[in-house]
């Protein structure tokens, strides 16, 4: 109930806030705010995007929990589709996920809610590697005669599609 609230309230929030602004600054000059920033959110995530996938492949690589750079990248990219969505509010609320301590406190918020059970990850870089059979390949082979007429057209080898 409370999702279909949300997708109701959202909408006439926005609606009336650019009947609000609209008003006060004229058509033009609130559809440049728009477009403005979309354009400037768009920056914004990239970047904070990109630095939060270098904190997951970090902490992936040094075998560190990775939940708090995952929900961080998770609500930078709910930011960009709220920059990129139409409205006043949903920019505002999508600046705030920018904002790395709002991300902290929501995260925080977030982890107080949910427990999570169990925690694995796998080095796969050190399992055991099959023992080396000394460069020895297994496979058959028949002799071609140099003289025999050689095929023009050779069917597909079955490792490719053709």
């Amino acid at each position: 109930m409370w999702l279909f609230l949300l997708f109701v309230s959202i909408p006439i929030v926005e609606i009336a806030l650019f009947i609000q602004v609209g008003g006060w600054l004229g058509l033009w000059p609130t559809l440049a705010i728009v477009v403005l920033t979309a354009i400037m959110g768009t920056f914004l995530v990239r970047a904070q995007g990109l630095m939060a996938i270098t904190n997951i492949r970090s902490n992936l690589q040094e075998f560190q929990d990775p939940t708090e750079s995952l929900a961080h990248g998770a609500m930078i990219l709910a930011s960009g589709l709220l920059l990129l969505t139409p409205g006043f509010f949903t920019d505002a609320v999508g600046f705030a996920l920018l904002v790395p301590p709002v991300r902290l406190a929501l995260f925080r918020w977030l982890r107080s809610k949910v427990k999570v059970q169990s925690f694995v990850q796998t080095d796969y870089r050190r399992e055991p590697r099959p023992a080396d059979n000394g460069g020895v390949i297994d496979g058959e082979f028949s002799e071609l005669d140099d003289d025999a007429p050689r095929p023009t057209h050779t069917p597909p080898s079955g490792w490719t599609r053709h």
